[in-house]
């Protein structure tokens, strides 16, 4: 196994970066008098989730601010999934579409759960003087 140095290396992140894109995509395409509420809502929430494991990975040094960033990803993955369930309602999304990005995040979650669980493989190691 490669050894993680950066957050752009972690699945997870991939995933999120990967997920935020194609909600970017769909997007697009949303009515424009959605642009200031939904539009904008799941586009902030789901970029939010990289955004979140890219600041707790910089906090790796204290478990307790590490595992607080995760559970922020965790809350703006959720609400992305929120977001979703309202653009299938409104017909702005297919159903199917809007299936598989609810399942997306539900891997993503259960990726930031897991770390989250047991943050200590991922924490850094205090040098001693």
């Amino acid at each position: 196994m490669n050894v993680i140095r950066h957050h752009w290396q972690l699945e997870v992140y991939k995933l999120s970066v990967d997920a935020a894109m194609q909600i970017f995509q769909l997007t697009m395409a949303f009515p424009r008098e959605e642009m200031y509420s939904l539009t904008d809502q799941i586009r902030r929430s789901s970029r939010s989730v990289s955004g979140q494991i890219a600041e707790g990975w910089r906090k790796r040094k204290y478990e307790a601010s590490f595992v607080n960033k995760l559970n922020d990803a965790e809350g703006e993955a959720a609400e992305t999934q929120s977001w979703i369930e309202y653009a299938v309602k409104c017909d702005y999304m297919e159903r199917k579409v809007g299936r598989e990005l609810h399942r997306l995040y539900d891997r993503i979650l259960g990726k930031l759960v897991n770390m989250g669980n047991n943050p200590g493989p991922w924490l850094l190691q205090k040098t001693r003087p």
